[in-house]
């Protein structure tokens, strides 16, 4: 994992020297097999996570180089989205990025179907889920292409002040 005070100041950012210390603690004790990096059951282990339907999806975005883990740094950069002084910019990419499976930018209605489909389970019927997935497509969808891009989603999410709630106290 390395020294916590060894990685640059840009990756750390959000977070003071202190804060740096008590993460890196907070890793080593999920790094159940210490191997330095955290795997989707270690993660899974967190109980606040554990029956989180998005936990997953979450793990995911944290994981950038797509190795099915997350080092160190992909922890600090990830958990960094949530700090309180991250800006709203950037918790809205990060929530923008929960729909956005493919990374292509855009939501279309197949990835939005499948994240409302995380979170509800199988309390709604596939038919309906699909018609409030078409009915969200098309009330966003302000240019016409059939997808949500990023400032489409930002404008609807922006007046929901979604970024205060996205704050973890580390």
């Amino acid at each position: 994992m390395g020294n916590e005070s060894s990685y640059p100041a840009e990756m750390c950012s959000h977070f003071d020297h202190d804060e740096i210390k008590r993460l890196g603690k907070r890793f080593r004790k999920l790094d159940l097999d210490q191997s330095g990096t955290l795997s989707v059951e270690e993660f899974l282990s967190l109980p606040q996570l554990e029956q989180n339907p998005l936990a997953k999806r979450v793990i995911d975005i944290f994981d950038t180089d797509g190795n099915g883990e997350v080092d160190f740094k992909e922890f600090i950069l990830g958990t960094s989205q949530f700090s309180v002084k991250g800006d709203e910019e950037q918790k809205l990419r990060f929530a923008f990025s929960i729909y956005d499976m493919d990374k292509d930018g855009y939501i279309s209605n197949g990835e939005l179907f499948q994240v409302l489909k995380m979170m509800v389970g199988n309390n709604l019927r596939d038919w309906h889920l699909q018609q409030l997935v078409d009915k969200t497509i098309i009330t966003l969808d302000k240019d016409g292409d059939g997808k949500i891009s990023f400032e489409e989603f930002s404008a609807v999410v922006r007046g929901l002040e979604f970024h205060k709630k996205l704050v973890i106290v580390v």
